[in-house]
């Protein structure tokens, strides 16, 4: 059985074609920051940097229109590797309420626009609302109390993104109610945080899904493997923004039964699409069978392709 490819981790506001962002840059008369120019040559930055370089192209979604040239830019990178879909990670209440550069309503039919386009072109995808973790569990009941009273039904999810600096234990009330509104929910974790915050997200946040978790020890990983629970994995990504570890733990993690799949996190910044993934991880000493392995998980996984 072919397993359709999905790209399981994109962030909407890391998306945008680094061409459209030369071009807005020079039509609003902007100077493009120096961090988000060396990722895009291909190099590496602290995570400060790639935060700065993020900040940037989401300070330009501020129409409809914008955000719905986002999602296109996601649609076209999927079905350039022939995907059929993808779970689109994206931060309402950074650009809504925060940055406040558009509403709300702008927002959501920016996405929907674009969605209802990757559908007529045979695409599938879902919306992940991110909250911002280093901004505390307080923060993330904001985030809900702007999405959940007209909860468009793409949204499939809720997550933590940014700086693992608050503990994983503390979002545990956040995570319920968004569990309690028919949401699943996931964590960016053990990323540019330490492996135990893998760990403490699952036991005490009770999240469905980890984001990275490439700083996981092989307890952790026994772990994920037992409750059989999805990791998305994006090696481009993880290259810019975590050279430290080395080697990639994604071979050592499906030797361990974890239910890796692929995703390309923020390709318009760290620029990539599956099929570059895919030869990262084939790089990485992965054979035909691993490779198929992360391809019928991303499937099976995907909250695009469930109901």
């Amino acid at each position: 059985m072919i397993h359709p490819l999905v790209d399981r981790h994109t962030h909407l506001e890391g998306a945008l074609d680094p061409a459209w962002v030369r071009g807005e840059a020079a039509r609003r008369g902007l100077a493009l920051p120096g961090p988000l120019e060396t990722l895009w040559s291909g190099g590496t930055v602290p995570f400060e940097g790639f935060i700065e370089a993020f900040l940037f192209g989401a300070m330009l979604l501020d129409s409809r229109e914008a955000v719905r040239e986002a999602v296109r830019a996601v649609v076209r990178r999927t079905r350039a590797c022939r995907g059929s879909g993808f779970d689109l990670w994206a931060s309402p209440h950074f650009l809504v309420a925060h940055r406040g550069q558009i509403s709300l309503d702008a927002f959501w039919r920016g996405v929907e626009e674009g969605l209802a386009e990757a559908a007529a072109q045979g695409v599938s995808g879902c919306v992940v609302v991110d909250a911002v973790n280093h901004f505390g569990p307080k923060h993330g009941h904001s985030v809900l109390d702007l999405v959940l009273p007209e909860l468009p039904p793409f949204v499939k999810g809720f997550s933590t993104g940014g700086l693992e600096g608050s503990p994983f234990r503390d979002w545990a009330p956040v995570f319920d109610r968004a569990r309690a509104a028919g949401l699943r929910v996931a964590a960016h974790a053990g990323e540019n945080g330490p492996g135990s915050n893998v760990r403490e997200a699952v036991l005490e946040g009770g999240v469905a899904r980890i984001v990275h978790g490439i700083r996981a020890d092989d307890a952790t990983l026994d772990l994920l493997a037992e409750r059989r629970i999805p990791v998305d994995m994006c090696p481009t990504s993880n290259r810019a923004l975590a050279a430290d570890v080395a080697p990639h733990p994604l071979p050592r993690m499906l030797a361990a039964g974890v239910r890796c799949a692929l995703g390309t996190d923020d390709p318009g910044v760290a620029p990539c699409d599956l099929g570059i993934e895919a030869a990262a991880a084939r790089a990485m000493g992965l054979d035909a069978t691993a490779l198929e392995t992360l391809r019928r998980n991303g499937a099976e996984d995907a909250w695009c392709l469930q109901a």
